[in-house]
C-alpha cells in the first residue's frame, strides 16, 4: 500500500523493508499461558462467579406488549369528515408514526397513572399512602397533614416520568401495526399497564375527535347569527331598490322588457300592414292609369258586386253584338243596349274607385297606427335605458345578496354536519392483540450467560495481566544493545543524498544499518555543528487528498432548467458543488492545492493545472468542473480546456448547451470553428476539444495557452485530462504544465489506479500536488476489490 505520509522520492534507491522484531512470537505466548493455565482458570471460575452474583443482585423486569391496529383511512361516516384524509403512502406513514407519538402524549399518560394509581406506587416515585410517620400518628390520635396541590403535581410529574421511561412504542415496517412494550418488576402489573395505556390511547382518540367536532360547531354557530343578518340586511336593501326604481316582473324578465318587447313585435306587424297597404293603392292606382281591365285586381276578383256587375256587362255587350248583326245603327233597341252597356261599365269603374279610396284610407289608418307604436316604442326605450342604469346597482345587490345566501347556507350545513359528528367515532384505530402477562423476564438475561461471560472476561484478564508482566520482567532484565562501530570509508558523492531527519522518540528501538552507499561520517566529523544543517526540501511534496462526496454536491437536470440566458455550467445535468458552502474540506483542500501550484509556478502570471485520471473518464471531467467552479467561487478567472480529445465529455456537454463564438480579443480558440472560447454565466471561459489527431491536438492547446498568458485575461488555466494511457504529444502538454492532480474514482482500486497514473507520468510525476478521491456514485456501478485509502 502507499504511504502518502512520508514524501516520495523515486529517483532515489528504494531502501530496504526492515520488520520490527515482535515481542513474542506464538509458541512463546502458548508455552505461557500454559504454564499459568490453573491461574488462569481460578481468574475465569472467579469471573464467572462474581457475574453470576451481580445477575442474582439485579431486579428482574418483566416485559408486556400490546398490539394496537392504526389505520390512517378513518371511517367514511359523512359526506364530508373534519380533518383530511391521508391519501399517498408517505402521508399514511406519517399519520401512523403521529398516532403512535401520541400514545406516549402526557394527556394518555396521566390518565394511566390516574387509572392504574401508579401515583401511590413506589416504583413509579409514589408512596403507599401508610408509611411509619403516618401510622405513629394515627395511634395518637393525630392525622397527617392532605398533601397540596402542587405536592401531588409534582409526584404525578414523578410518576409521568418514570412511566415514559418504562414505554417503549415500535413500528412494524411496512405496516400500520404498533407494538406497545411496558415493563415492570411486576408481571401482572406489566400487563395491565399495557393494556390500560391501549385503552386511555383509544378513549384519547375519541375525546380529540369529539372535542375538534365540538369546537368547530361553537365557531360555526357563533357565527351563523351574524351571517344570518348580513343576509336579511342583503335581501332588505335588495328588495327596497327594486321597489325604488320599478322593477317589476316575473322571475325570468322584467315587465318592461316584456313590454319592449311586445311593442316592438306590434311595431314590426304595423309596418308591414302599413307596407300592404301601399302595395295594393299602388296596384289600384296603376291598374286605373293604363287601358288594362281595371276590374282584374284582387279586390275586384274577390268582390261578389263587381262579379255581379260583370257578369251583367258581359250579358249586355253579347246582347249588343246579337242586335248590331240583326238592327242598324240607329234602330232604338241597339241604342238601347248601348246604353245599358256604358252604364253597366261606368257602374264597374265608380265600384274600383270605391276600391281605391278603401285603400287609401287602409294606408292611412296603417300609417296613424304605425306612428303611434313607434312613439311608444320610443318611451319604452327611454324608459328601458334608465332602468338599465339602475340595473347595475340592482346586479351589485343581488351578488352580494347571493353570496350571503351561499356563505349562510354552507356555514348552516357544516355547523348540522360537525354537530352529528360529535357523537360519532370515525376512528379505525383497535386492539388486536391484548397484552398478556409475561411468564418470563426481559432483564436480566439467563445467567449462564453472565456466568459465560464472567468466565471469558476473566480468563482474558488473568492471560493479559500474565502476558504484561513477562513482557515488563523481559524489558527490564534484556541487556542494553551495543552500538555498532561507523565505518570511516567516506561515501561517494553521488550517494550523499539529503535525507530526512527523524525524531529520536519516532525512530524504531532496533534499526537496521543503512545502505553501504550512505555511509556515516567518521567520528572526528561528527561534532555537532556551530549552525544547525539546513533541512533541504523533499524531492517530491506530499499530495494533498481532497474527498468529492455527495454531500458536496448537488444534482440537476440539464435538458429541463437550461434556460437560454447563457451557457451555465450548473445546469449540464453533472453534479456540481452546492452553492452557499465556503468553508467544507473539499473547498479548503483545493484552496490549498491552488496554493501550491502557485508556489510551483515560481511567479508566473496564469499558472496550469492539469487533472489526469484513469477508468471512466466522465468522472474526471465533473471533478475538473467543480475545481474550476471552486476556483471562480474564490474570484479567480479561470480559462478551461478540454484536453480529452477522445471522449469529448466536456466539449460535448457545452457544445449542447450553446454555440461557440469567437473571444473578444479574437484569438482564443483551438485551430476550428467548433473549437472556439465559450463564455459562461459563471465566471469560467471553456474552450473544447479540437479535431484532428492527438500531435495537432496538443500543439493547438500548448498555442492557445500560450497565447492566453501572454494577452494576462485569466488567473488560472485548468486542463481536463489527458487521458492515460498518454501519447507524447500528452506528456509535452503535461510538460508545460506547472502542477498535476489525480482524479481516483473510490469505484476501482485506488492504489492500482494510482500506481498505473504514476507509471504513465514518469518525470512529470513530480508535479503531482493533489489527488481528488471521486466518491461520487458512478453511472455504471462496479464493484469495489478492496476499498483502500492511501
Amino acid at each position: 500500500m502507499l504511504d502518502y505520509n512520508q514524501p516520495i522520492d523515486r529517483a532515489g534507491p528504494e531502501a530496504p523493508q526492515r520488520k520490527p522484531q515482535a515481542g513474542f512470537n506464538a509458541l512463546e505466548l502458548a508455552n505461557l499461558l500454559w504454564r499459568r493455565k490453573v491461574a488462569i482458570a481460578a481468574a475465569a471460575l472467579l469471573g464467572a462467579t462474581l457475574a453470576v452474583t451481580a445477575g442474582k443482585s439485579l431486579t428482574p423486569r418483566y416485559t408486556a406488549t400490546a398490539q394496537l391496529y392504526v389505520d390512517p383511512r378513518e371511517l367514511q361516516l359523512v359526506d364530508r369528515e373534519l380533518t383530511p384524509r391521508a391519501q399517498d403512502v408517505s402521508g399514511m406513514s406519517m399519520v401512523v408514526e403521529s398516532q403512535a407519538r401520541l400514545i406516549t402524549s402526557n394527556s394518555v399518560l396521566l390518565q394511566v397513572i390516574q387509572q392504574a394509581g401508579l401515583d401511590k406506587d413506589p416504583e413509579f416515585g409514589g408512596g403507599d399512602g401508610t408509611s411509619l410517620m403516618s401510622s405513629l400518628l394515627g395511634l395518637i390520635g393525630l392525622h397527617p397533614r392532605a398533601p397540596s396541590a402542587a405536592e401531588k403535581k409534582e409526584v404525578q410529574l414523578a410518576a409521568l416520568d418514570a412511566l415514559n421511561k418504562h414505554i417503549t412504542i415500535r413500528k412494524t415496517e411496512k405496516s400500520f401495526i404498533v407494538d406497545i412494550e411496558v415493563w415492570s418488576t411486576d408481571p401482572a402489573k406489566a400487563a395491565m399497564l399495557a393494556n390500560t395505556l391501549t385503552n386511555a390511547y383509544l378513549t384519547e382518540s375519541r375525546n380529540s375527535q369529539a372535542s375538534a367536532a365540538r369546537r368547530a360547531t361553537n365557531d360555526l354557530s357563533s357565527r351563523l347569527k351574524e351571517l344570518r343578518e348580513r343576509l336579511r340586511n342583503a335581501e332588505t336593501a335588495l328588495a327596497t331598490y327594486k321597489a325604488q326604481n320599478n322593477f317589476v316582473g316575473t322571475q325570468d324578465t322584467l315587465i318592461s322588457d316584456q313590454q319592449l318587447s311586445a311593442s316592438n313585435q306590434r311595431l314590426a306587424a304595423a309596418r308591414a300592414a302599413t307596407m300592404d297597404a301601399q302595395a295594393r293603392l299602388d296596384q289600384i292606382e296603376a291598374s286605373r292609369r293604363t287601358a288594362a281591365d281595371a276590374g282584374a285586381i284582387p279586390e275586384a276578383l274577390q268582390s261578389p258586386t263587381i262579379a255581379n256587375l260583370r257578369a251583367q256587362y258581359a250579358d249586355a255587350r253579347k246582347k249588343y253584338a246579337e242586335q248590331a248583326g240583326e238592327l242598324g245603327p240607329r234602330h232604338p233597341a241597339l241604342r238601347q243596349t248601348e246604353k245599358q252597356v256604358e252604364d253597366l261599365k261606368r257602374t264597374i269603374s265608380e265600384e274600383i274607385d270605391r276600391f281605391a279610396q278603401s285603400a287609401k284610407n287602409d294606408l292611412t289608418r296603417a300609417r296613424d297606427f304605425e306612428a303611434s307604436l313607434n312613439r311608444a316604442l320610443e318611451a319604452q326605450k327611454r324608459q328601458s335605458v334608465q332602468l338599465s342604469q339602475a340595473a347595475v346597482r340592482l346586479r351589485e345587490l343581488e351578488r352580494e345578496a347571493d353570496a350571503s345566501r351561499d356563505v349562510y347556507q354552507s356555514f348552516l350545513k357544516r355547523s348540522r354536519e360537525t354537530e352529528e359528528q360529535e357523537s360519532l367515532n370515525t376512528s379505525a384505530a383497535r386492539v388486536i392483540g391484548e397484552a398478556t402477562v409475561p411468564q418470563r423476564r426481559s432483564f436480566p438475561p439467563a445467567m449462564s450467560l453472565f456466568a459465560m461471560i464472567g468466565f471469558i472476561f476473566g480468563a482474558v484478564a488473568a492471560s493479559s495481566w500474565f502476558v504484561a508482566a513477562e513482557l515488563l520482567f523481559a524489558g527490564a532484565t534484556a541487556p542494553a544493545p551495543t552500538p555498532a562501530r561507523p565505518q570511516r570509508t567516506p561515501a561517494p558523492e553521488t550517494a550523499r543524498a539529503p535525507q530526512r531527519a527523524r525524531s529520536p522518540e519516532a525512530s524504531p528501538p532496533q534499526e537496521a544499518p543503512r545502505a553501504p552507499e550512505v555511509a556515516q561520517a567518521p567520528p572526528e566529523l561528527a561534532a555537532p555543528p556551530l549552525q544547525p544543517a539546513p533541512v533541504e526540501k523533499p524531492l517530491i511534496e506530499k499530495p494533498l487528498i481532497a474527498r468529492l462526496q455527495e454531500a458536496d454536491v448537488i444534482h440537476t437536470l440539464g435538458a429541463i432548467l437550461a434556460t437560454g440566458g447563457g451557457v451555465d455550467l450548473t445546469l449540464l445535468g453533472w453534479p456540481t458543488l452546492r452553492p452557499g458552502f465556503p468553508l467544507t474540506s473539499l473547498l479548503n483542500a483545493w484552496r490549498d492545492m491552488r496554493a501550491a501550484v502557485v508556489r510551483r509556478a515560481d511567479g508566473k502570471a496564469m499558472p496550469v493545472i492539469a487533472l489526469v485520471g484513469t477508468g471512466e473518464t466522465t468522472g474526471r471531467s465533473v471533478a475538473a468542473l467543480n475545481f474550476a467552479l471552486a476556483a471562480a467561487r474564490d474570484g479567480a478567472r479561470v480559462l478551461m480546456i478540454d484536453a480529452d480529445h477522445q471522449a469529448r465529455s466536456l466539449s460535448n456537454k457545452i457544445n449542447r448547451r450553446g454555440k461557440s463564438e469567437p473571444s473578444r480579443l479574437g484569438w482564443l480558440s483551438i485551430g476550428t470553428k467548433d473549437a472556439r472560447e465559450i463564455k459562461t454565466v459563471n465566471g469560467i471561459s471553456v474552450l473544447p476539444a479540437a479535431d484532428g489527431d492527438a500531435g495537432k491536438a496538443t500543439d493547438a492547446i500548448r498555442k492557445a495557452i500560450a497565447q492566453a498568458r501572454a494577452a494576462g485575461g485569466y488567473d488560472l488555466v485548468i486542463l481536463d485530462g489527458p487521458v492515460v494511457p498518454l501519447s507524447a504529444g500528452d506528456l509535452k502538454l503535461l510538460d508545460d504544465s506547472d502542477a498535476l492532480v489525480a482524479v481516483l474514482p473510490t469505484s476501482l482500486d485506488i492504489n492500482d489506479s494510482l500506481e498505473e497514473i504514476l507509471a504513465a507520468l514518469g518525470r512529470a510525476e513530480r508535479k503531482l500536488v493533489g489527488v481528488v478521491l471521486d466518491e461520487l456514485t458512478p453511472a455504471a456501478q462496479t464493484r469495489q476489490r478492496g476499498r483502500q485509502y492511501a
